[in-house]
């Protein structure tokens, strides 16, 4: 470099130590001035440019147009170049008339004007690839001013010393070039107006990222508007920006489905290979292993999607990892120049600025890292979830058979998530090892053999903490299954919250939760008593590390002298190795699980998927709609055929009925039509769209008319004539908001029949050419079923002239159709005309004799009821029997595990699925329905999305739950644990001053003692805090939810009427949780983070007081940005778990009807719904996630102002401190970063978190029902004794402010008397049931049995002498023993006795467990009937003089109807019964018949007579055939 330089008025020297160090006023020789420093930004550009070149080359955003701007930029940018070309001209002039200039005047000017020109050929570039502000260019320009900066200052000090410029030309082309630099830079940090055509043109609120500049993208303070937006008003769904295009679920999801279909072609393409070998000799293959098939792998799919990213982020993280060693570095220098008080000093400004420099440099990076990490994540997500959507639009019945809808929502919700959790420690992997490595080198060059000592203390805490996480685990997963069958057992508690009410059964349920929730407390202590060792080893290590290497490195060598630089640049090192080896627990079993949720959702991906070419959909034989061919079907490839040999043909217009006893395949066969059955051989044809009615009717959770309208557009006279037809407009009536009342899950608030009604108008309204309807007409009542049939389906009917198939059990239709197809076993038995098929006398005239009883009563419903219970039980019996998927596709095992997984899954997002208790809508909740919706407009009421700060008084709630004592003595433990550690520290630091003597420490045992003692101390004082908070967060823990269970058990039943169960069961589920084993972990990290940034303050003053100056300023722009992140992230998180619910509704309620939207061809319609709805829930994610981020920079830049003012202020008072207390300061301010970020992350989580004591604390406070027992008031032994009841003036509302449901009522029935209750839906029968249970309580008016107000005793003596068998029969899961005698008072005799009088006796003796048969949730593995009979049973034991029956409507056949009715007779024969009858021929025997009308008695009077008289109840016996 020298010899560049020449000899000449440059000299020849490149380096001088003496001018550039070793001197109070420094600088750089113009050697070094005009080669290498000139030569810096030019490097920098040249080697960025191949990089640069290659990713604009991929990116193009549309081009800008030239700007004044563009103008002005291009124009420095050819002056600069002029500049340098004028610098180089001077020089040749100068060689041309004898100067002779050095090389360097030649080689610089050259370099640096071929950089001008590329530097603004790079600014027009960018403008036609759409970049608005170029980070590469700036950090150019910035290169070019700070390397300016140092001849600036030289050549004004040269001519002052000189009083003359030697060089004028060269002084004035500098000082031109200096300022067109300045003015470059300025200008590159304005950004260019977007490009044309991007689609921010036509956004209405795009995201501010794409198109800030590169410092606010750097420093992410594009969110600042919306951070401040958050402080002002809460954040709502409107403020939030939209996605760009490459965050979208269509772009990324279409990206993860092409890398996983080029998964599959090669494994299909490996399997071909294998599967066709040459043909080698005999020995040859027997010899040779058989291949392995091999699955297409889904994690390579996922790298080969990700790559871009995967590859950015670990750039990031590598220059993130090298600079955190430069700090170290930095310190040890700082600590020599303390101690050297002939270096200039200079030298320390120059640290601390690099120190800051460095913090600084480190922070935007990591962020930078952090944020490409976390927004693949997010992206990683959303593929997964599109994959899998799309996979379960298109799985085969058997695969839906083995995994429950569940199962695969648990796929999207969980293993999605397990992939984005798992995501942003992957880079761990190298980067964790480096660490160490780097950690180690660094160490060893300090410290020396010794250092391994620390290295080997951390490397065996290792598998101490891992065994302590595994021991954790173990009870994790203990623990949720007690967790999951208290809350299965709260879900059911709830769905028959009534039933329990009547039956006085609560105190039984309230045991077995108590019972469930002690076991899991148990499990919880243990886990977090491993929690905090775990905590204390966490403490500790970096104090242990740090003594025993300190430690051996005194006592190996007497030489070895410990200094306050060895003592704090190894801590410093070791705090920098503590980091990576306590993530790689965590990162360990995050890959673990996402290692077994990778193979989970690969497994899914591979199942079998139907086959779209087995329904030939384009040819068929002329004039005929339908044709199946020699069609044999099956369910699943490993079961029997469900249909054989099948050889249909179908015209086009016909109407065409198919019929046959249960299990004959008649649902098997429209399956078969709509190409859901694996086709084994045969052809089937259908040509034209089709339209389908399932058995049991799919509603989707949106308005009734988009119910209906399905997509299409809206025809208003053919939507008027769909709504007609199907009878819908009565119910339009009813609903609330009309066709617009929002319809719940299932079809939650629609009864069995709307719902069928709802399903056909959506095929009516379809007009497609072909409808298939599987027994439409059975969930109806029989006067609907006929309108439907004459007004829909029928020759008359408004699809008269379509090919209709109709599935039914109906006799009275079968004359109409044009021919009738008769399955049985699976094959047609027989086919043609109704008159043709009567005459042969074949196994319809059979089927005919077998359901003509019920003809007169046109009863088809019971018929169907019957059918249905057979199904079911046929389901349990024979689980391989084809039947179990003739109820497609397995509602009842879906319905409950979905209920499950939803109340799990919806956190806070209980405003957008308003679920309500699952219950079919009987005659009482039609009525309830009714009045409520009318009088309010809405019978759920919302819930209230939290907004804003929560209230001082939660925190006090939840401090008075866990003890006064024990909060105020966590915090004292706390403080101890500071001072302790300071302490420690502070002794440190003297012992790196000790006076040197003799070349050696004195007093090295003392010191290492006192130092050890305070450590193990302070180790103490951390486990005792955490133990003491265990003790109070399980207490707390108990009392919540003791709390919350007793209000809730005893709530009146018109606050399970209004509220969901979906939400209380949130309440029991996520906000318990929540209480558990979330809050505690909060809070102690909060105070970990709090006195760890206290005691960094407090030591920086104690040492440096000048500090004390900095520290408000400090504060309060840490407020400032506290204040602005706790509120936006707050509510975007709200915002996000709001959005996250209706992913998963949306779901399962997919895979429950993906028939149907096969059907109807909806298949592309619903991915693009699935689409939105997970963007929706992204575009509050990405803020949250740039949130975080917003708030990492600006906390550690007041993390790093600390440092540098520590630097800053040790460097000022260098004569009055001493090395050991800089080393200490520093080595303090350099961990401060990291507490202040936690802190305020943690008070954000404990903000978030605490909400749910609010929750819980809302729930126990509800209003409750009357005592169950009134001790000064009880019922006098074997009351009731006659059994007469007697309302007086009787009156009574649903709830305060609604309408009166009885007005009035004055009735006297005798003891012994059987009394029939009849009037039509919504007169009140059901409500007078519910008065004498006292479920209803009285407006006006008493109810006095046998003498006694009821009113005045304990609502448990008065039910649980009551008797009732209600309408809807639910039993609980657990042995048939507690369904029938919770409380174990009865013997097994007596059990047996009622078993055989309700004519179970038979079914349960032939089960092995006899008594102990496990009932399944809801009864599920019981018919109806039996369950019926259950509850007549129960009625047995109790056996009252006082009998209430809400007889069972459609969901009973006659044959349980008949058995219960002569049980009754004879069983309750002087016992006074009360019959709210559907069926009038049940009470036609009675002693009298009570009509109601609106609420007040119309007829009360003999059966006989009232017939005579001609009334209300002629009518209604007319109706019936019975008069």
């Amino acid at each position: 470099m020298d010899r560049l330089c020449g000899s000449g008025e440059l000299g020849s020297k490149f380096w001088d130590s003496n001018l550039s160090i070793y001197t109070n006023t420094p600088d750089l020789t113009p050697c070094f001035q005009n080669s290498l420093l000139a030569w810096v930004p030019c490097i920098y550009l040249w080697a960025a440019l191949p990089c640069y070149l290659f990713y604009l080359r991929h990116h193009q955003l549309g081009y800008i147009v030239l700007s004044w701007l563009s103008r002005l930029k291009t124009a420095l940018g050819v002056l600069l170049w002029c500049v340098s070309w004028v610098d180089l001209f001077y020089s040749f002039h100068g060689l041309i008339h004898g100067s002779s200039p050095a090389p360097v005047f030649f080689v610089t000017p050259l370099v640096v004007g071929i950089t001008m020109l590329l530097a603004t050929l790079l600014i027009q570039y960018e403008r036609l690839r759409g970049v608005q502000s170029s980070g590469v260019l700036i950090i150019f320009w910035l290169l070019c001013v700070i390397c300016a900066i140092i001849p600036f200052r030289s050549k004004i000090l040269s001519a002052l010393a000189e009083g003359k410029i030697l060089d004028p030309f060269r002084f004035t082309t500098f000082y031109i070039y200096f300022a067109l630099v300045f003015c470059a830079l300025i200008l590159s940090c304005f950004k260019e107006k977007p490009p044309l055509f991007s689609p921010e043109n036509l956004d209405t609120n795009p995201c501010p990222e794409a198109s800030a500049g590169f410092f606010s993208r750097l420093s992410f303070w594009w969110f600042t508007r919306l951070a401040i937006l958050g402080y002002r008003r809460p954040l709502e769904d409107r403020d939030l920006w939209s996605l760009s295009e490459e965050d979208c679920s269509h772009k990324v999801v279409q990206r993860l489905l092409e890398a996983w279909q080029k998964q599959q072609n090669q494994a299909s393409r490996s399997q071909t290979a294998t599967a066709e070998p040459k043909i080698p000799g005999e020995d040859a293959v027997l010899l040779k292993p058989r291949p392995k098939s091999k699955q297409p792998s889904f994690l390579r799919a996922l790298v080969r999607t990700f790559t871009s990213s995967l590859l950015m982020s670990a750039c990031f993280n590598l220059i993130q990892n090298l600079l955190g060693f430069v700090n170290p570095q930095l310190l040890s220098i700082l600590i020599r120049f303390i101690s050297d008080p002939t270096a200039p000093t200079w030298w320390g400004f120059l640290l601390a600025g690099l120190m800051f420099l460095s913090s600084t440099m480190q922070t935007l990076i990591l962020h930078q890292y952090y944020h490409c990490i976390f927004v693949m994540a997010l992206r990683l997500r959303t593929a997964i979830i599109g994959v899998i959507y799309r996979k379960a639009l298109v799985i085969t019945n058997s695969v839906k058979r083995e995994s429950t809808v569940g199962e695969m929502v648990n796929l999207m919700s969980v293993d999605a998530q397990r992939f984005m959790d798992v995501s942003p420690f992957i880079n761990l992997l190298w980067s964790a090892p480096l660490q160490v490595i780097l950690a180690i080198y660094f160490l060893w060059q300090i410290l020396g053999p010794s250092a391994l000592a620390g290295v080997a203390v951390i490397v065996l805490l290792i598998p101490l903490n891992g065994a302590v996480s595994m021991k954790m685990k173990t009870y994790q997963v203990k623990q949720m299954k007690f967790k999951d069958s208290r809350i299965k057992l709260m879900s059911e508690i709830l769905n028959g919250i009534k039933v329990l009410k009547l039956y006085a059964w609560e105190p039984s349920f309230l045991e077995q939760v108590k019972g469930i929730r002690q076991s899991e407390l148990q499990l919880l202590r243990k886990g977090a008593y491993l929690q905090a060792i775990s905590t204390f080893i966490w403490i500790c290590t970096p104090f242990l590390v740090t003594l025993i290497t300190l430690g051996v490195y005194v006592y190996v060598d007497e030489s070895n002298v410990l200094d306050a630089e060895k003592a704090f640049v190894s801590l410093s090192l070791f705090n920098i190795l503590k980091i990576p080896l306590n993530m790689l627990p965590q990162l360990i079993s995050g890959l673990t699980q996402a290692s077994v949720s990778l193979k989970r959702i690969q497994d899914f991906l591979n199942q079998n998927e139907l086959d779209p070419q087995c329904v030939e959909r384009k040819t068929i034989s002329p004039g005929y709609a339908i044709t199946i061919h020699n069609g044999t079907f099956t369910w699943a490839q490993d079961l029997p055929p469900t249909l054989h040999s099948l050889n249909i043909q179908i015209p086009k217009g016909a109407l065409v009925a198919v019929v046959g006893p249960v299990g004959c395949g008649k649902s098997s066969l429209v399956s078969a039509l709509l190409g859901e059955m694996e086709k084994l051989e045969g052809v089937v044809s259908v040509k034209g769209s089709v339209a389908y009615v399932p058995q049991q009717a799919w509603i989707q959770n949106c308005t009734l008319q988009e119910n209906v309208l399905f997509g299409q557009p809206m025809n208003p006279k053919r939507y008027q004539q769909a709504l007609e037809t199907c009878a819908l407009l009565a119910d339009l009536d009813v609903l609330p908001g009309g066709d617009q009342t929002e319809i719940g899950e299932k079809g939650i608030n629609l009864s069995g029949g709307q719902r069928q009604r709802v399903s056909l108008a959506r095929a009516v309204y379809s007009d497609a050419n072909i409808f298939l309807l599987d027994d439409p007409l059975s969930a109806v009542d029989s006067h609907v079923a006929k309108h439907i049939f004459d007004q829909v389906i029928g020759p008359e009917g408004v699809l008269a002239g379509k090919t209709r198939v109709l599935v039914t059990h109906g006799i009275s239709f079968l004359p109409q159709t044009d021919f009738i197809i008769v399955l049985a076993g699976g094959q047609v038995s027989e086919m043609g005309h109704y008159s043709a098929l009567l005459q042969h006398d074949g196994s319809f005239a059979n089927f005919l004799r077998n359901y003509a009883p019920d003809e007169d009563q046109e009863d088809h419903e019971a018929a169907l009821q019957n059918a249905n219970e057979e199904v079911l039980l046929l389901e349990d019996t024979l689980s391989t029997h084809t039947d179990l998927t003739d109820n497609e596709p397995a509602i009842y095992e879906v319905r409950k595990q979905f209920m499950r997984e939803m109340s799990s899954l919806s956190s806070e997002g209980e405003v957008q699925n308003r679920t309500m208790p699952k219950k079919h809508t009987n005659s009482l909740e039609k009525e309830a329905l009714v009045t409520k919706t009318k009088e309010t407009g809405a019978l759920i009421k919302e819930e209230i999305a939290e907004t804003g700060n929560v209230k001082l008084s939660v925190y006090w709630d939840y401090a008075k739950s866990m003890g006064l004592c024990t909060t105020l003595s966590i915090c004292l433990l706390y403080g101890g644990q500071s001072a302790a550690a300071i302490g420690a520290n502070v002794w440190l630091s003297a012992w790196s001053n000790d006076a040197e003597e003799h070349g050696q420490q004195n007093k090295t045992s003392v010191r290492l003692g006192v130092y050890a003692a305070l450590g193990i101390l302070q180790g103490l004082l951390v486990m005792l805090s955490a133990f003491t908070m265990v003790v109070g967060a399980i207490q707390a823990a108990r009392l919540l939810h003791e709390a919350l269970l007793h209000n809730k058990i005893r709530s009146p039943q018109s606050f399970f009427d209004t509220t969901p169960s979906g939400r209380i069961l949130n309440r029991f589920s996520k906000d318990i949780y929540v209480i558990d084993e979330v809050l505690a972990p909060t809070i102690l990290m909060l105070l970990n983070s709090f006195f760890t940034s206290i005691s960094t303050i407090m030591v920086i003053v104690a040492s440096t007081p000048l500090f004390m100056v900095v520290v408000l300023p400090l504060a309060v722009l840490y407020g400032f940005v506290q204040r602005f992140y706790v509120a936006t992230s707050r509510q975007l998180k709200r915002l996000e778990s709001i959005s996250r619910s209706p992913i998963f509704s949306h779901f399962s309620e997919t895979v429950t009807g993906t028939s149907v939207i096969r059907a109807y061809g909806r298949i592309q319609d619903f991915k693009v719904l699935s689409d939105t709805k997970v963007d929706n829930n992204q575009k509050s994610s990405y803020p949250y996630i740039a949130s975080n981020r917003w708030l990492g920079v600006h906390v550690e830049f007041v993390g790093n102002c600390v440092v540098l003012f520590a630097a800053l202020f040790a460097v000022i008072g260098r004569n009055s401190l001493n090395p050991g207390l800089v080393g200490l300061s520093v080595s303090y301010a350099l961990q401060v970063t990291m507490a202040l970020n936690w802190m305020i992350r943690m008070i954000s989580d404990l903000e978030s978190n605490i909400i749910a004591v609010e929750r819980v604390k809302e729930y126990s406070k509800t209003k409750t029902e009357a005592p169950w027992v009134v001790e000064s008031n009880r019922a006098p032994e074997g009351w009731p004794t006659r059994g007469m009841v007697e309302f007086r003036n009787y009156s009574v509302r649903y709830r305060p402010g609604l309408e009166l449901v009885l007005k009035n009522v004055t009735v006297h029935v005798q003891g012994g008397e059987k009394v029939g209750i009849v009037g039509r839906t919504g007169a009140g029968k059901s409500s007078m049931t519910l008065c004498l249970f006292r479920i209803l309580e009285a407006a006006e008016g008493e109810i006095v049995i046998d003498g006694l107000n009821v009113a005045h005793i304990g609502l448990h003596d008065l039910r649980s002498q009551l008797t009732i068998i209600p309408q809807d029969p639910i039993l609980f899961s657990g042995t048939l023993r507690m369904n029938l005698d919770p409380f174990g008072r009865y013997s097994e005799e007596d059990i047996w006795r009622a078993l055989e009088l309700s004519h179970l006796n038979t079914f349960v003796s032939s089960q092995p467990a006899g008594l102990d048969f496990q009932c399944a949730e809801g009864g599920d593995n019981l018919s109806v009937g039996q369950r019926q009979l259950v509850c007549l049973a129960r009625a047995l034991l109790r056996k009252s003089r006082v009998l209430v029956l809400d007889e069972a409507t459609a969901a009973i056949d006659l044959e349980t109807d008949d058995l219960i009715q002569g049980t009754i007779r004879t069983q309750f024969e002087d016992c006074t019964v009360l019959t709210i009858a559907h069926r009038l021929n049940t009470i036609m025997d009675y002693n009298r018949v009570l009509v109601l009308d609106k609420g007040v008695v119309a007829e009360f009077d003999s059966p006989v007579n009232l017939i005579a008289a001609g009334g209300i109840f002629y009518g209604m016996a007319k109706d019936a055939g019975l008069a």
